[in-house]
């Protein structure tokens, strides 16, 4: 069944449903070194759709989640992989802060198997972001390495890889809400 609105644009609250895949997760989105200099998230592969429950550690905070969607994105070195999962909400989503320890509860990161990102899984996040809004959405990411090694209780995440997170959370967030 195909849905009409009067604009060419969907509700923000139905985006993540009338949107293809590509649109939400598009191939490329820009980014910032620490430095400054223009980098870029590439897109290693999508998820199919999840139940919460499976998509995100249980000391999230989520309440309401409907569904998540997730995507892997890894950066142009291929050095770093970050998992973006999106919780869609059945209703407004109170604002929480950021969380501030190094590898706060987050989503579960997605392994895309035959490339850069086959090596990035649960064992290896090393932080994570958390952009939202009073929307629908929480966009939650994990960040790690693409070479596959694993979380050391302690480890505190380089700069680089803590921007990642956060310029990811925020892009996609931005997208679906802007």
């Amino acid at each position: 069944m195909t849905m009409i609105w009067p604009s060419a644009e969907p509700p923000v609250a139905e985006r993540w449903r009338a949107w293809p895949a590509s649109e939400v997760f598009p191939a490329r989105l820009p980014g910032t070194t620490p430095s400054g200099a223009r980098t870029a998230y590439v897109l290693a592969g999508i998820a199919p759709e999840t139940p919460c429950v499976r998509a995100f550690q249980r000391d999230t905070g989520l309440r309401g989640c409907r569904t998540a969607l997730r995507a892997t994105y890894v950066d142009t070195t291929q050095t770093f992989a970050a998992t973006a999962g999106i919780a869609v909400l059945t209703g407004p989503h109170a604002r929480q802060d950021e969380p501030r320890s190094t590898r706060p509860a987050t989503v579960r990161p997605y392994t895309v198997p035959g490339g850069p990102a086959e090596l990035f899984g649960p064992r290896q996040y090393i932080t994570g972001a958390r952009a939202s809004s009073d929307a629908r959405y929480v966009v939650m990411t994990a960040a790690g390495y693409t070479d596959g090694r694993p979380y050391s209780r302690g480890e505190s995440a380089t700069p680089r890889l803590r921007r990642m997170a956060r310029e990811l959370a925020a892009a996609i967030h931005r997208r679906l809400t802007g």
